[in-house]
């Protein structure tokens, strides 16, 4: 059983699929390993620490030479994979909504592509979940990005010369990445509050000793869809939660969004109204800028300054953390893989409930029925 460990191709992208760490976990089920030259260079990892885990190093031909599964962070370009053998596994994360054709190509290859961000959330796949392990470093370092641009300090201070007031901190979308935010900004000294559509995180926030802002006495607003994802909400509900945030946002310092529905869309947060109710040199971070964004004005890969409040929207912010969230990564790929791996046959054998999930293309045909349907 070989596996492939690919060097990332897509702009911008510094995190690699597989650690030294993860390398020798491999090894010890059996599996032999190759890794591209300069995998894991953008992460800290030389090859040399490849070569000492027991992986071997070599070019892209060499790497993909007879592997039987194929490792990445983002889905690569089907032209790179020319010589991959036909039945590999191509594990990574696909977008496989976004990038249709790109799937299509995988599947004129004859690989078994299976996309990680299709994980059911159920309790066994936990820790194969690559969208919890990379949100949580996102919610983190969107606070930090928040900090970098503000122009004041986060907590109380009391001086002799005066005082200074703690900054107001609002996150918008209570997912994995709006909980790490706010741990983030109350650590940090700030003012917290929070809002989701799922009342059920209510709980949550408060427990974390932020202030929880929900519209109050409308129907059918719990927002909880498949999976602990948020659903899409009835106009009432939205038109009430816009009043809400219009008078809330106002007196915000920093505002966080986060809110991403699977397959859609990101849902518009925050107007071009409400950004001009803000105060100048307040700052707004859209963790959802690559999905479309939260925020009305936002423009990915870029800091614009919108009546005087800075909106941030940089692209693949796990990337910015390449080290850590290539850590989580690799383990999220392991547990996924070593999960499965059957001793006697010397490769891992997936189940119907998280293969069915996860698997796009199969036998030279587009398979996941959700693809299909979309």
């Amino acid at each position: 059983m070989k596996i492939a460990v690919l060097k990332e191709g897509a702009d911008g992208e510094k995190r690699v699929a597989a650690t030294a760490e993860t390398v020798k976990k491999f090894i010890g089920l059996g599996a032999a390993i190759a890794v591209e030259s300069g995998a894991g260079a953008t992460a800290s990892i030389p090859d040399q620490a490849y070569v000492d885990a027991g992986a071997t190093v070599g070019d892209r031909a060499a790497t993909l030479k007879d592997a039987d599964i194929i490792l990445g962070v983002q889905g690569p370009n089907p032209a790179s994979l020319k010589g991959a053998k036909a039945g590999a596994w191509l594990v990574a994360a696909l977008n496989p909504f976004g990038e249709r054709v790109r799937v299509d190509e995988y599947a004129k290859l004859g690989l078994e592509a299976l996309a990680m961000e299709l994980m059911p959330r159920i309790t066994r796949a936990q820790s194969m979940d690559i969208l919890s392990s990379q949100s949580n470093l996102s919610g983190y370092k969107a606070v930090l990005d928040a900090a970098g641009e503000y122009g004041r300090a986060f907590p109380m201070m009391m001086t002799a010369a005066g005082t200074v007031s703690a900054a107001r901190v609002f996150v918008m979308g209570v997912g994995v990445a709006g909980l790490q935010a706010i741990a983030t900004a109350r650590r940090l000294g700030a003012q917290v509050s929070a809002t989701d559509v799922r009342s059920a995180v209510k709980e949550q926030i408060e427990s974390l000793g932020a202030k929880a802002i929900f519209v109050e006495d409308v129907k059918g607003i719990e927002g909880e869809g498949a999976g602990g994802y948020a659903a899409e909400m009835s106009d009432e509900y939205k038109a009430a939660q816009e009043a809400l945030v219009s008078s809330h946002i106002a007196k915000q310092d920093i505002v966080i969004t986060t809110a991403l529905i699977p397959g859609r869309p990101a849902p518009r947060l925050v107007s071009d109204a409400q950004i001009s109710s803000m105060k100048p040199g307040s700052v707004i971070v859209d963790l959802a800028v690559e999905a479309g964004g939260n925020v009305e004005g936002v423009v990915a890969g870029e800091v614009v300054e919108v009546h005087g409040v800075k909106i941030v929207g940089h692209r693949n912010v796990p990337s910015r953390l390449a080290a850590d969230t290539s850590a989580l990564y690799s383990r999220n790929l392991f547990n996924f893989l070593s999960a499965f791996w059957e001793k006697d046959a010397g490769k891992p054998m997936l189940d119907d409930e998280i293969g069915n999930a996860i698997r796009v293309t199969q036998g030279g045909n587009v398979v996941n029925e959700k693809l299909l349907a979309s």
